[in-house]
């Protein structure tokens, strides 16, 4: 069935939305996986806040157009399915490297982060950087870490002196 001009306006328009908002795009082959798996891959996405589409190479060329993800347009070749992050950098390659585990059909072809586009193998960088929540968590123990110091080295100083008025008074006795 044909798409409509009108249908393939909507669907560069939501693409390129959806790439604005994205702070990682990953571009994977997706030949030979069925119809089943691919709706287990797209609700394992939607689960994790990645956005999945596939979309003809014409249309997707001109929806990354003018955003970070331009430089995939050279490598958008063959059936792709562009996913992109909409809420941390690498909730996309997670998605995608731990449903590739289980069907070696999905093949990772391009990975963009940044403005700049990197070889598929760095699938891996991208899919250990933290989560938001975790992310926060690290800076807050960083940034903890030298005031709990500061409070146990002040509270050691009459700690240090009433051990020494302690031992002072045991001798005498």
């Amino acid at each position: 069935m044909a798409i409509s001009l009108e249908q393939k306006k909507r669907m560069v328009q939501e693409v390129a939305e959806a790439a604005q908002g994205a702070y990682s795009a990953l571009a994977a082959e997706y030949r030979g996986l069925k119809a089943g798996e691919m709706d287990d891959l797209r609700v394992k996405a939607r689960e994790q806040g990645v956005y999945l589409r596939i979309v003809k190479n014409t249309l997707a060329k001109r929806a990354v157009v003018g955003t970070d993800f331009e430089c995939m347009s050279d490598g958008f070749e063959g059936p792709l399915l562009l996913a992109f992050s909409q809420e941390d950098p690498g909730s996309a390659a997670r998605v995608l490297k731990d449903y590739a585990k289980g069907h070696d059909k999905l093949v990772v072809k391009m990975v963009a982060f940044g403005g700049e586009l990197y070889p598929a193998s760095d699938i891996d960088r991208l899919a250990t950087l933290p989560t938001y929540d975790e992310a926060i968590s690290k800076l807050m123990a960083t940034m903890r870490a030298p005031v709990q110091k500061l409070a146990t080295t002040m509270n050691e100083v009459p700690g240090k002196l009433v051990r020494t008025l302690a031992a002072v008074r045991d001798a005498k006795q």
